[in-house]
């Protein structure tokens, strides 16, 4: 996890506007919005991570509120359209999106359906589709 976290780093876009990492009382605030706990696996990409800004991809993120990746809201729309509420959306495309069960299993949801996609991880979804755009 900590290479991964490292590669990612690394290969963050430099941006004029660049994100925010939340602090953990911001984490407790999400879980408490959503009303579902977050993944352990999830709470330390959020932490430590979610401020890179790489690929097209934009996985979720917990420090702004205003953002378009805010977990909360893209939580709200995804669940609003269908997503399975026990799903936590990590990665919107569209109106698809990556999610993941609280055991850290990572899924791929689109046209209203999982597809045969799985990862047994968020750091195993972010190597083999995140990484790998």
């Amino acid at each position: 996890m900590h290479e991964i976290i490292d590669q990612l780093q690394e290969l963050s876009e430099t941006v004029p506007v660049p994100l925010e990492l939340p602090t953990f009382e911001q984490l407790v605030e999400v879980e408490e919005q959503i009303l579902i706990g977050l993944p352990a696996e999830l709470k330390e990409y959020l932490l430590h991570a979610s401020n890179v800004i790489y690929s097209a991809y934009e996985p979720v993120t917990a420090a702004d509120p205003y953002s378009h990746t805010f977990l909360p809201e893209v939580a709200s729309y995804a669940w609003s359209i269908g997503l399975p509420r026990e799903q936590i959306p990590i990665c919107q495309i569209g109106d698809s999106f990556y999610c993941i069960e609280e055991n850290g299993q990572v899924q791929f949801w689109q046209d209203g359906d999982f597809t045969d996609e799985v990862w047994e991880s968020f750091w195993d979804w972010v190597d083999d589709v995140w990484l790998a755009q």
